[in-house]
């Protein structure tokens, strides 16, 4: 009897220790943390002003920085359900992925590719679009003299920036009226043979000695047009002699916008064609979908981009292909613990230009090797045996069903780049895929050798990017 005693005492002993432990796991915030259970919800309607700019603002060629309101463009769509936006963002998002992977295999930008260095600084708001297959997030700037405001794609897998304009040839559905060159006064046309119509890779020449660019898109869509100077204004800041594509054939995903502002790296990009004012410098926070409106994001080009809250790593060149933001990802942890099975090794990019882990703000759902994604969906079910799973929904193979509660605990993510640790919120990596309670892991596999950090990750962080230094910097809560 008094061994079944001792034996009884040491089992309630060994239990008792173990819910000590998972409850104090549960508690330690390096280990698991809250998450809010709200379901996928209607986007806030969209209001924005007309004009930006008036007589009595400081001068808009000197003025440093300058905030607008953030909006979600899944705003100017009042006809979708917030299950249907879901579902064509996921739809984009594949499409998107592909075309990334096939420039890379083209060893080839989407656009023209790298640039200059002082600076001042400016900022415009950031718009969270599902509308849109050539990018998530849109900013709403004046283009020409008088300014006409236009939504414009921000997209730092792209170099050329370009916009529609009449008269088309073949032109698609936009928000705004096309733009009309002949009605700015500082329209200017460039010449065939200029050193900038060079930059381009496949520059083309019209009757008028005018030079003609053409980017074609991996997923198939195109635009082609004239290469031309115009002045770009964001709010209380003017940019003169921006070089842009007016595309009078534009033919794809681009439904909803006005055009594309290319943040890549390469030499025709918009952070590059401006280095000499803004020094190459330019941070972004990007805000939920579902965010409220008390929320608000912003870009902000010039000094005043880099938070001294950031931590940074530095950035990876690709021999091949200038345009893309390469970052070395050295690991994952998930519960504290540093993912087994996840190293260095499976992001290594090559001299060949393959492989690699690249930061997009156009990709939603963060891309990882298969080898990377199977230990790092493993650790986060083992992690979080207390949620109860639901079906697969879509690209997503791991879901659990939160209904009728209100949060729940899940397991920390961390991402363990070169010189910085990103620690993802809960909202980051566990998000609402219809209005009853479903939630799905917000990674997925990719059987190529790129991976690709998505923008459903970046949320609620200023991501700083630093070209100048050769960094890219994450500051969490930054879009205060």
């Amino acid at each position: 009897m008094q061994g079944k005693a001792r034996n009884a005492l040491l089992f309630f002993s060994f239990t008792t220790a173990i819910f000590v432990a998972f409850s104090s796991a549960l508690t330690d915030p390096t280990h698991y943390q809250t998450l809010l259970v709200n379901t996928l919800s209607t986007p806030p309607t969209l209001s924005w002003p007309e004009t930006e700019l008036t007589a009595s603002d400081p001068d808009p060629e000197s003025e440093s920085e300058t905030t607008l309101q953030l909006h979600h463009i899944d705003a100017l769509t009042t006809d979708l359900t917030p299950e249907q936006l879901f579902h064509l963002r996921l739809h984009r998002d594949a499409t998107r992925v592909r075309s990334l992977a096939s420039l890379v295999a083209a060893r080839n930008g989407s656009g023209v590719g790298a640039g200059s260095g002082s600076g001042s600084g400016f900022s415009s708001s950031i718009i969270s679009g599902l509308t849109q297959g050539s990018g998530e997030y849109f900013t709403r700037l004046g283009v020409g003299t008088p300014p006409r405001y236009l939504y414009m794609v921000l997209d730092t897998g792209s170099d050329v920036v370009w916009l529609q304009c009449s008269p088309c040839k073949k032109c698609y559905t936009q928000a705004d009226p096309i733009f009309d060159p002949v009605k700015s006064t500082t329209y200017g046309r460039i010449a065939c043979g200029s050193p900038l119509c060079r930059k381009l890779d496949s520059p083309g020449c019209n009757q008028r000695k005018s030079c003609l660019y053409q980017v074609s898109y991996g997923d198939g869509s195109f635009t082609t047009g004239e290469f031309s100077t115009e002045t770009l204004t964001f709010r209380r800041t003017r940019v003169a002699r921006v070089a842009l594509g007016c595309g009078h054939d534009d033919e794809g995903l681009f439904v909803g916008a006005a055009g594309l502002l290319g943040l890549g790296r390469g030499r025709l990009s918009f952070p590059s064609q401006t280095g000499y004012r803004f020094n190459r410098k330019f941070s972004y926070c990007l805000v939920d979908r579902s965010a409220s409106s008390k929320q608000s994001s912003s870009i902000v080009f010039g000094e005043a981009a880099v938070s001294r809250t950031a931590r940074f790593t530095p950035l990876l060149s690709n021999p091949k292909l200038d345009t893309f933001y390469y970052l070395e990802l050295l690991g994952i942890s998930v519960g504290g613990t540093r993912v087994r099975g996840i190293s260095a090794s499976l992001f290594q990019l090559d001299g060949a230009g393959n492989g690699g882990v690249i930061i997009d703000s156009g990709t939603s759902v963060t891309r990882l090797t298969r080898p990377a994604y199977i230990a790092l969906r493993d650790a986060f079910r083992s992690g979080a045996p207390n949620l109860k799973r639901a079906p697969e929904f879509s690209l997503f193979d791991t879901c659990f069903d939160l209904s009728g509660k209100s949060e729940v605990k899940v397991p920390t993510v961390v991402l363990h780049f070169r010189g910085a640790d990103v620690s993802l919120p809960a909202a980051n990596y566990l998000i609402p895929v219809d209005s009853s309670g479903t939630f799905c892991f917000a990674f997925a596999g990719t059987m190529g050798g790129l991976s690709i950090i998505g923008n459903i990750q970046q949320q609620g962080f200023r991501v700083v990017y630093d070209l100048a230094g050769s960094r890219v910097g994450f500051s969490p809560r930054g879009c205060a």
